[in-house]
C-alpha cells in the first residue's frame, strides 16, 4: 500500500485556463492532480506543459478510463500508455474509479455504476491487482458518486471498498462529494460512509460541488463552489484521517486561480478545526 505523506498535502486540478499560472511556479499548492488520460501522448503541447509543471509542483495522475469494474480485463495497451507516463512523471501516486466505462472497445466517457456484489468483489480485485502489476506500483480507487442501485447488490459501498483494500492492498481516495451526493440520491445517512471505511487506507480526498437535477437528484458535475454541507462532512472526515492530500476539484464553469486557492484555504482551516478537542 502506498505509505500515508508525512503532512497532509494540498492542491489543485490542472485546468487549461491556469496552465500560465502553474508554469510560472509561483502558484501556492503541495501538489496538482492531472487527468492521465489527457497527457498519455507522445510529445506535443500536453507533454511539454506537464514537464513545465512537473519542475515546480509533485503530480498526481488521476484517470477517468481504467474501467475497473469491467468484466473482460483492463486494455493492457492503455495500461503500457499509462505505465510509460508514470515511469515519466514519477507521481506522487496514480488513482483511478470504482466504475466501468465501456464495452467492446467503446469508451463511453462516462462512469457507469456497478453492483456491490460477491461476484463484482471479485472482478474489481481481479482487474486492480492486474492494473498494479502492469503499473508497478500500487493504485488509488474513488468511490464514485450513484444514482441508481442494483437489486443483486449484497454489500454496502464502505463494505465493498474496505474488502478490495484488504484484497488488493490498494489505497482509497475518497471524494467527500461523491459521499454526499450518493448519501443524498439513496436516503441515507453519509455517516453511514464514515464509520464504516478502512481509514487506514485513505490517502487522498477530493471537494467538489454538485448540482441540481431533476426528481431531487444530486448530480456530481464539479461546476460549483464546495457547498456547506459538504464542508461539514469534510471537517468529520478530518477526524478520522491521518495527513492525506486534499484537493478542490472543478471540472467546468471554472473560476479565477483565486477562488480555488480560497476554497483550499478553508480545507486547511478544516484540518485545524478537526484538530480541536
Amino acid at each position: 500500500m502506498i505509505p500515508p505523506p508525512q503532512r497532509s498535502l494540498y492542491g489543485l486540478g490542472l485546468r487549461r485556463p491556469h496552465h500560465a499560472d502553474f508554469l510560472a511556479g509561483d502558484v501556492p499548492v503541495d501538489f496538482v492532480e492531472v487527468i492521465s488520460e489527457n497527457f498519455m501522448v507522445d510529445g506535443g503541447r500536453p507533454a511539454a506543459v506537464l514537464a513545465g509543471v512537473r519542475q515546480h509542483h509533485d503530480v498526481i495522475l488521476h484517470g477517468v478510463s481504467m474501467s475497473l469494474g469491467t468484466a473482460t480485463g483492463l486494455d493492457t495497451a492503455y495500461l503500457a500508455r499509462l505505465r510509460q507516463l508514470a515511469d515519466t512523471v514519477q507521481p506522487l501516486w496514480v488513482s483511478d474509479h470504482l466504475a466501468w466505462t465501456g464495452i467492446d472497445g467503446v469508451n463511453s466517457h462516462d462512469l457507469l455504476p456497478i453492483p456491490y456484489s460477491e461476484e463484482a468483489l471479485a472482478v474489481v480485485a481481479r482487474n486492480i491487482d492486474q492494473a498494479q502489476a502492469a503499473l508497478g506500483r500500487p493504485i488509488l480507487v474513488e468511490n464514485p458518486s450513484t444514482y441508481l442501485e442494483f437489486h443483486s447488490s449484497t454489500l454496502a459501498e464502505w463494505e465493498f471498498l474496505t474488502a478490495l483494500v484488504q484484497r488488493t492492498g490498494c489505497g482509497l481516495l475518497l471524494d467527500v462529494n461523491n459521499i454526499h451526493v450518493s448519501a443524498h440520491n439513496h436516503g441515507r445517512d453519509p455517516l453511514d460512509w464514515l464509520d464504516g471505511l478502512p481509514w487506514h487506507a485513505v490517502r487522498q480526498l477530493h471537494l467538489a460541488g454538485p448540482s441540481q437535477g431533476q426528481d431531487g437528484l444530486l448530480i456530481d458535475t464539479h461546476d460549483t463552489p464546495v457547498p456547506g454541507r459538504v464542508w461539514a462532512l469534510y471537517e468529520e472526515v478530518r477526524r478520522r484521517t491521518g495527513p492525506v492530500a486534499v484537493m478542490i476539484e472543478r471540472d467546468d464553469d471554472i473560476p479565477p486561480l483565486a477562488d480555488l486557492l480560497a476554497e483550499l484555504d478553508r480545507a486547511r482551516l478544516g484540518e485545524a478545526e478537526a484538530a480541536r478537542p
